[in-house]
């Protein structure tokens, strides 16, 4: 090929040292600051190399609106359309020929690459542009091209760029690889800070700081902000308030394909143009006449729990790296101006760098991927930072769940049929099952609207969405229905039906843990795997009684259901059989104080079909009486007064004198109830039928048979008093208690006792009423020292009652004075 003239910028002064790096070694990393012009120079400059040998260098880009201006940049250095000697490659879209010499491709397309052709065969490079973004398919597209230049090609060369990146570390991974830098930015940039108002909304705030700076700057605007909902309400806030030449466009990535190429052209002479865009914008690409930037300093990027399999955007603060890259958007063809809504001060406090996607993403495809390669474990690739545990187990048993991996982690025949659909292994596993019946058409349809937001609409209903995609002429859905006819294809399967398969039957294939019940409030779900989910009151499928969840947002228990598709629950019956399990659980219903049985079907949380049976009788009442009592506690049971106070007589002898006398806390009681309850239950299922004399004897049980006939002298019941009466004595505190009228005790000298004289009793000392007068451990000192002042307060209380001045020789009464006395 003849000698290139490329223009000069500032990745040009290091050309020469990057062509040495990869003529002496098979690696290199560059750092390139924004501006620096290493995506379209850098590929260039490698097709005269001598080790290139008429083969073909592939440039990985993260996104697809970067890889298609990559390559049409790059074609018209050349002269050329994409499509000759530079062409791209995605998922929907294709420009290549017999001539192309640089392959730009969506990172995702490397990892098929080599799982189809380890070997590469006529690849001789491999790119890695705008590395610091740290995408899931980057780190697994460089993890395999390592393994494959280390095993298989080591003439094959590896070339990581960024430009905002740790390059030693980079370097380290690429075994002591060569790092070189290139200088600034074109054109310098004006950094300023423009705080947003706490509790102003972003749109407000940035539609405000876009206003001003169409009145204070020269050029078009590109304005950052975090997703499609904000661009859109700016974009209302801006309709009729900026000048007639500004045209307002928006840039993210659910827009059509040409709808981006459009936003990204320079604006027609003597107009400007309004940029709002998302992270899209980030990174490899030039925007035209943009020479002032807005920044919100916010991103949405995705968030994957692995304990409940969700994956939900969370909006976040830039990192440091981030904020540059989009202050250098102002800075590519001539000096600009960043602005920045946040306060100068708060730019120190953000994370210096956006964590890697594959630290916080589901590993399911990518353990897929390594599977089909022969790789059971990844941690035994070389990654920049290695994938976590707790994400991998989950990946590990989703796919043992589909079948697609054994038990040692290789893949399984239903493994390598999903692996031959570009699809997420849910999706994927989807397509592979319906084809079985000849459901690939749909199937296919279905996955393609999934993956590729903002066809259909953006209903919660797939089944609408999906009426509406088969009407929509734009080239984005026509090359989406070819996108699905591809993978109807490759996934075979038996003759096509021709009877429709519901949305709803599809997706159980795809996601069997996220059929949905409705529950109470109309738009309230639980799914089958636990989690709470909800919809608009309004929206049709609020009404359902069941769904299939396809995507959430959110929390896990009060998450938003944004795509889903109502199914029945013959279907559910049908195809998820095999999960579906019948249990009998028995309950104790504490209304009723009885034990019942319950018959329930579920699918995992879900409750599909529920009857209650005969109660329990015999040794099954039996068993369900106990285990009533282990999870409610022994207070269910009828304690009468006679079984509480032996209960607590026991207690109390446990407590002062220990072992051998039983525990009676309800701990202990619960811990032995095969030893005392058991062998006196009836085989009734009703606690009713459980009797105080049970109770008793299962307590006396408990106590050695030689220490049973002492509980009554150690413990009694009674105190026989003076007075004649066979007073009740308390064991329900700390110490014993005899609650007993005064009159009853006079002529005792001797405080009352027991366990045979050495536990004085607690006197509650009462008036004729039973009211408390006084409470002592010490009878006669109570008749020396206080009965001398109780008598002159109660003589004239109860004058119909005995109040001596020396109790000690009067008699003992427990009733009032004879009359006429």
């Amino acid at each position: 090929m003849s000698k290139i003239l490329l223009p000069e910028l500032p990745v040009t002064a290091v050309l020469a040292d990057l062509g040495t790096a990869l003529e002496h070694g098979n690696k290199a990393v560059l750092v390139a600051p924004p501006g620096a012009g290493k995506t379209t120079l850098v590929p260039l400059s490698l097709l005269d190399a001598g080790w290139r040998e008429g083969g073909t260098i592939v440039l990985l880009e993260p996104r697809r609106l970067a890889a298609r201006a990559a390559a049409r940049r790059m074609a018209s250095l050349l002269g050329e359309e994409p499509g000759g000697v530079v062409g791209y490659a995605m998922r929907m879209e294709k420009r290549v020929s017999e001539r192309t010499r640089i392959l730009v491709v969506t990172e995702g397309v490397l990892a098929r690459m080599i799982l189809d052709d380890p070997e590469l065969p006529g690849i001789k490079a491999v790119i890695f542009d705008e590395f610091h973004e740290r995408s899931l398919d980057g780190d697994f597209g460089l993890a395999l091209a390592l393994d494959v230049q280390g095993a298989l090609r080591p003439d094959l060369r590896l070339l990581v760029m960024s430009a905002t990146l740790d390059g030693a570390r980079v370097a380290k991974l690429l075994d002591g690889a060569p790092v070189i830098e290139s200088e600034g930015r074109a054109f310098p940039v004006d950094i300023r800070y423009r705080e947003r108002p706490a509790g102003t909304p972003v749109e407000d705030a940035m539609a405000a700081a876009i206003r001003a700076a169409l009145s204070e700057e020269a050029g078009s605007v590109l304005a950052f902000l975090p997703g499609q909902r904000e661009i859109e309400r700016t974009a209302e806030r801006l309709e009729g308030r900026v000048a007639a030449d500004t045209d307002i466009v928006r840039l993210y990535g659910m827009m059509d394909a040409k709808a981006q190429d459009a936003a990204i052209r320079p604006p027609v002479a003597g107009r400007r143009k309004v940029v709002l865009a998302t992270a899209i914008a980030e990174t490899s690409i030039t925007i035209d006449g943009v020479r002032v930037v807005i920044d919100s300093g916010l991103a949405r990027l995705p968030a994957y729990e692995p304990a409940s399999g969700l994956t939900r955007l969370e909006t976040v603060r830039v990192s440091r790296a981030s904020a540059d890259q989009r202050a250098g958007r102002a800075g590519r063809t001539e000096p600009g101006v960043a602005i920045r809504l946040w306060r100068t001060e708060q730019t120190a406090a953000l994370p210096a760098f956006t964590p890697p996607e594959i630290l916080a993403a589901d590993l399911s495809g990518l353990l897929l991927d390594c599977a089909a390669f022969g790789v059971a474990d990844p941690a035994s690739l070389a990654f920049l930072d290695p994938p976590p545990a707790p994400a991998l187990n989950e990946a590990r048993n989703l796919l043992r769940t589909l079948d697609a991996i054994d038990g040692d982690g290789r893949l399984t025949g239903a493994g390598q049929a999903m692996r031959r659909l570009a699809l997420p292994v849910r999706l994927a596993h989807m397509v592979a099952e319906a084809a079985r019946n000849g459901h690939e058409r749909d199937a296919a349809l279905l996955a393609v609207l999934l993956t590729e937001r903002g066809l259909g609409g953006d209903s919660a209903d797939l089944e609408r969405r999906l009426m509406r995609f088969a009407g929509e002429k734009s080239p984005r859905a026509n090359a989406a229905r070819q996108l699905a006819q591809r993978l109807a294809r490759s996934a075979g399967g038996g003759v096509n039906s021709d009877a429709p398969s519901s949305p709803g039957a599809l997706l159980l294939h795809a996601w069997p843990d996220r059929v949905a019940k409705a529950r109470g409030e109309r738009g309230r779900f639980v799914l089958a795997n636990g989690s709470g989910a909800m919809l608009d009151a309004a929206d049709p499928l609020a009404a359902e009684p069941f769904l299939v969840v396809a995507d959430l947002q959110g929390k896990a228990q009060n998450a938003r259901i944004t795509a889903a598709a109502a199914v029945g629950e013959d279907d559910i019956r049908a195809l998820l059989g095999h999960a579906i399990e019948s249990r009998r659980d028995t309950l104790f219903d504490l209304e009723r104080r009885s034990v019942r049985v319950r018959e329930q079907s579920r699918l995992g949380a879900i409750v599909l079909a529920e009857r209650m049976l005969p109660a329990p009788t015999g040794d099954e009442a039996n068993e369900a009486v106990l285990d009533a009592v282990r999870a409610h506690g022994v207070s269910i049971l009828p304690w009468g007064k006679e079984a509480t106070a032996l209960r607590q007589r026991l207690s109390w002898l446990h407590k002062g004198l220990g072992d051998p006398w039983p525990d009676m806390s309800d701990e202990a009681l619960t811990a032995r109830l095969e030893d005392w309850l058991l062998p006196f239950l009836t085989g009734s299922a009703s606690l009713a039928s459980i009797s105080g004399n049970a109770l008793t004897a299962g307590l006396t049980a408990l106590v050695p048979h030689d220490l049973q006939r002492r509980i009554d002298a150690l413990a009694p019941t009674h105190f026989d008093a003076p007075s004649g009466s066979h007073v009740p004595v308390r064991y329900d505190g700390e110490q014993p208690v005899l609650a007993i009228r005064v009159q009853e005790l006079f002529g005792l000298a001797a405080h009352p006792a027991i366990a045979g004289g050495t536990v004085p009793l607690t006197l509650e000392l009462l008036s004729p009423a039973h009211r408390p007068i006084q409470t002592t451990r010490d009878l006669p000192g109570f008749w020396r020292g206080s009965w001398a002042d109780v008598r002159s307060d109660m003589r004239g209380r109860y004058p119909k009652h005995v109040w001596p001045e020396n109790p000690l020789q009067a008699q003992a009464t427990s009733r009032a004075k004879p009359r006429g006395t």
